[in-house]
């Protein structure tokens, strides 16, 4: 890292910070040199052609989405030095807001960006990781098992029997069906407001490496669903309306009652993905920085199932569970 650092600053007086970390991997660190500072991304050796993050990066870019730019790399070491778009996020832009309504230009902004992501860079035809694989029936329901293995089985220990558990099998299979033959386009897979930055007047966008292909659907329900923030319904409806403006020209043989049935259907998907996500890391680590978004999470999901009485097995279990009673914060 030093090594690398001095050639390609040509410079030894830098200062190395660490960032702190999310739920990744990877390792960031603040480089800093005189008035200038970059962020160094620190992972496993790669192949900057089939690397995720470079691929995804460079597709995104010339599809004039805004990414941080590349300043130097040493996949050898799996460094790769990026521009620094500071500290500002979507998230800390939404509560620095007296209304939530006042966040609305910079969820316009992040929107735009998303239009761009699923329209635009999926119609090139130049190589990308993102289009070697695919939200599918498969993946779909491998992320509704996280959730039912790391919150129902795991954090509240809800035995499930075998007929139950069949049942709840079936649920899963029929909505990640439903939800695996719409049409696909490039998903960025964790669009919410932490990983998108406000640098001046853009939205940048970060953590694009699992990008693949999958309903348009899915990344709105990280946006608007979003656990980390508090948007109301009505908010909601207005963020969603002005990604139709934009988009409809592009959604072949829309229809507004389907677009809104796939939306809920992908809410319930997406949003108990995000109660396993939350759940593993205390589950599986013992990390309880998450815990205290679960409540919130999981009221979402039932609040689309509601929609969908087919499905009650699966909404009964949750209320069977305890899992809206449970205070996770307090575990």
């Amino acid at each position: 890292m030093q090594i690398f650092l001095e050639k390609t600053l040509k410079n030894s007086s830098f200062k190395i910070l660490p960032l702190a970390g999310d739920a990744s991997t990877r390792k960031y660190y603040r480089v800093v040199l005189d008035n200038t500072s970059w962020v160094l991304m620190s992972w496993d050796p790669f192949d900057p052609i089939k690397y995720p993050f470079t691929s995804v990066l460079e597709h995104f870019h010339q599809s004039h989405v805004h990414v941080p730019q590349i300043v130097a790399m040493s996949p050898e070491d799996g460094l790769v030095l990026l521009e620094d778009l500071g500290d500002l996020t979507l998230e800390r832009k939404f509560w620095e807001q007296q209304n939530p309504e006042g966040a609305f230009l910079f969820y316009k902004l992040a929107i735009d960006e998303l239009i761009k992501i699923h329209f635009e860079a999926s119609k090139s035809k130049k190589p990308c990781t993102a289009f070697d694989i695919e939200f599918n029936v498969e993946k779909f329901v491998w992320e509704m098992n996280y959730g039912k293995d790391n919150l129902i089985k795991g954090v509240l220990n809800f035995k499930l029997n075998e007929k139950v558990d069949l049942e709840i099998q079936n649920v899963f299979h029929k909505i990640s069906t439903e939800l695996h033959l719409q049409p696909k386009f490039i998903s960025h897979r964790d669009y919410h407001s932490r990983n998108l930055m406000i640098k001046l007047d853009k939205m940048y966008v970060i953590d694009f490496q699992d990008a693949r292909m999958g309903p348009v659907q899915y990344d709105l329900v990280s946006l608007i669903k979003d656990s980390y923030v508090d948007i109301t319904e009505d908010f909601g409806e207005k963020i969603l309306n002005y990604y139709l403006q934009g988009a409809k020209t592009s959604l072949k043989n829309f229809s507004e009652d389907e677009f809104y049935h796939i939306y809920e259907l992908q809410s319930i998907q997406r949003c108990f993905k995000a109660c396993g996500s939350f759940a593993s890391f205390f589950h599986q680590r013992q990390d309880r920085r998450y815990l205290k978004y679960l409540n919130g999470t999981l009221k979402k999901v039932m609040k689309s199932l509601t929609a969908f009485p087919e499905y009650k097995v699966f909404s009964d279990i949750i209320i069977d569970s305890g899992a809206l009673e449970k205070k996770f914060d307090l575990l």
